[in-house]
């Protein structure tokens, strides 16, 4: 018998699937999961422990870039397989005892999922045997309002995540709904953006002779324009404050 071969097969939910759904008990109460964020983009990410130094500095960065999130109409759910009562005393540990890049008195105030059973981590691949067995990688599901997964990005224990990415993400992904493009390499708001290919001969023709103004195309098939910064956050922020 090789090493391997006792290792369980893992189904993971792929982009362009519906999350899959859960009820679950939080930090912050029950959730019917992803029902309960209908309407709503929401961050669903795993951690692989409470009390851990990875995970306490990726939790205070989440908590201190919440209403970042929020604004961009987005929720932010975490989850590990550590029970409740231990997620509470971490949460309160960061508060009242943790200091870290400038990090302190930082109250996480969005819902840490209870998953002892490990069901939730399961049912979205969260937990990769050949990486540990009884631990959940570093998982992020982007959610659409609609309840669709539209991005996954997978780390391993070791590696914390980068959260200036996990934003430019979310920013993303609405921009290109909204405006019906594509976005390039490194793209960040105010950047040009991607428009769809030319459908027609026609059109890739009066592309390339530079009849459409706002157009810059490189060939036909690559065409870039201009989308103000302004735009882009008139359209994806909310102008209402947000709760607790």
């Amino acid at each position: 018998m090789n090493e391997h071969s006792e290792l369980k097969t893992v189904n993971m939910p792929r982009i362009g699937d519906k999350a899959p759904e859960f009820r679950a008990i939080t930090t912050q109460g029950d959730i019917h999961f992803p029902n309960d964020y209908r309407g709503r983009w929401v961050i669903l990410f795993s951690h692989p422990a409470d009390f851990t130094p990875v995970c306490t500095s990726e939790f205070m960065t989440f908590a201190k870039m919440e209403n970042q999130f929020n604004q961009a109409n987005c929720d932010l759910v975490g989850l590990s397989v550590d029970g409740l009562y231990s997620h509470i005393a971490w949460l309160r540990t960061i508060k009242e005892k943790i200091e870290y890049k400038g990090m302190k008195d930082i109250e996480v105030q969005f819902p840490l999922i209870e998953d002892i059973k490990m069901e939730v981590a399961n049912k979205y691949g969260m937990i990769q045997p050949g990486e540990d067995s009884t631990k959940a990688v570093r998982a992020v599901f982007f959610i659409d309002p609609h309840g669709i997964i539209r991005t996954i990005i997978y780390y391993p224990l070791s590696l914390g995540r980068n959260f200036d990415e996990i934003y430019r993400v979310l920013v993303a992904l609405q921009t290109a709904d909204k405006f019906s493009v594509a976005t390039p390499a490194d793209w960040k708001p105010g950047d040009e953006v991607i428009v769809p290919p030319a459908g027609s001969c026609g059109v890739a023709k009066d592309r390339m002779e530079n009849t459409e103004e706002d157009l810059k195309c490189y060939d036909w098939f690559f065409c870039t324009k201009k989308l103000k910064e302004e735009e882009i956050w008139n359209t994806i922020l909310r102008k209402e404050p947000i709760a607790h």
